[in-house]
């Protein structure tokens, strides 16, 4: 076992479900504040920690500590698997921040560490954004990394994300008289087949030579208030991801242009939530060298990360990670201990690299 290996299945064995992060930043918190090179700051359950060497560049690097509410901590190692509640998403990934921002004393960037709260819920908690409200110079840099698993591929940029809540209305009745009524739920049919047809050829667009795969799905759908009434109501709820190329603006414009022909008087669309996608900028010199030290291997993000949250505030920004995104949130997540070396390796190797300077 590595020092590695072992600062990952200690903080696997930390339990920090959303909201509640106290102790793992605490942790991490009590080692780094043993590096000399690093100032440290504090922000609830939030930690960022940097050098100021002067260099040239600033580089972010930024994982959150949180893992999803559902399962029990606790790490256990089968040969060289890592097993446990967040091993993937991302313990494992902060265990190779930790141990490098204890060791890069003389990166050929400045760094920028960030370990944040509460990111696998609700964005208006996000300890990033917290952060940023706080004192947003701590999360300015060149370019930023976020320690997403990516199985050690670089996942470029990510898809915007929003949800459309659609009510259509009807006349109750009893249900041995429908005439006297309109069912709402029957009026969802031609609605729902319109949606299932958009999402069946989505688009796709590529840009920096990545291809980000749009993608619409009927996410909800509820209606009806007792086994003899003819509905009066019925909600359908929609997630649309869409590429980087478009705003959240005008990706809700192109959802209503497909709902607005099935709506009557009386009939409500509402955007519950979105938030735009990031472009990848492959091109920045910092990115572009970290694809070269992982063989080229690079892809579109499938679904939203906080590369947009740095995105929104100027700063381009990648995924990249150890684990296999597909084993984030499941009963049997892992991380290949190898792969987590790799990963650990490329950032090191990536950081220390004179010709950034």
């Amino acid at each position: 076992m590595t020092h590695l290996d072992d600062l990952a299945i200690s903080l696997i064995n930390v339990s920090s479900p959303s909201r509640q992060e106290r102790q793992l930043a605490d942790l991490i918190e009590k080692r780094l504040a043993l590096v000399e090179h690093l100032d440290l700051r504090r922000i609830g359950d939030n930690l960022v920690a940097r050098t100021s060497l002067g260099r040239s560049r600033r580089v972010v690097i930024a994982g959150h500590l949180d893992t999803v509410s559902t399962g029990t901590p606790g790490a256990r190692v089968e040969g060289r698997v890592l097993w446990g509640l967040g091993a993937a998403d991302m313990k494992g990934t902060l265990a190779a921040m930790a141990l490098l921002a204890e060791e890069l004393d003389a990166p050929s960037v400045d760094l920028t560490w960030v370990f944040y709260a509460r990111e696998e819920i609700g964005r208006a908690e996000s300890g990033l954004l917290e952060i940023a409200e706080t004192d947003p110079s701590l999360l300015h840099g060149e370019v930023a990394i976020l320690g997403e698993p990516t199985d050690g591929v670089l996942e470029a940029g990510c898809q915007g994300t929003l949800r459309m809540s659609i009510t259509l209305a009807g006349v109750a009745a009893h249900t041995a008289r429908p005439f006297m009524g309109l069912n709402a739920i029957h009026r969802t049919a031609p609605l729902l087949a319109a949606l299932a047809e958009a999402g069946a050829s989505p688009r796709v667009v590529s840009i920096d030579g990545v291809d980000f795969a749009e993608q619409i799905q009927v996410v909800g759908i509820s209606g009806g208030t007792a086994g003899n009434v003819v509905p009066d109501s019925a909600t359908v709820v929609v997630n649309h991801r869409f590429a980087p190329d478009r705003t959240l603006a005008q990706a809700e414009a192109w959802v209503r242009s497909i709902v607005e022909p099935y709506l009557d008087d009386g009939d409500e669309m509402t955007l519950v939530d979105g938030a735009d996608g990031a472009a990848p900028h492959l091109t920045h010199p910092v990115l572009h060298r970290l694809i070269d030290l992982v063989g080229g291997r690079v892809r579109a993000k499938v679904g939203w990360t906080d590369v947009a949250t740095f995105a929104a505030l100027g700063v381009p920004a990648a995924n990249f990670g150890a684990g296999d995104p597909l084993v984030a949130h499941h009963p049997d997540e892992r991380v290949d201990l190898d792969s987590l070396a790799t990963v650990y390796g490329v950032l090191s190797a990536l950081l220390r690299d004179p010709e950034l300077a």
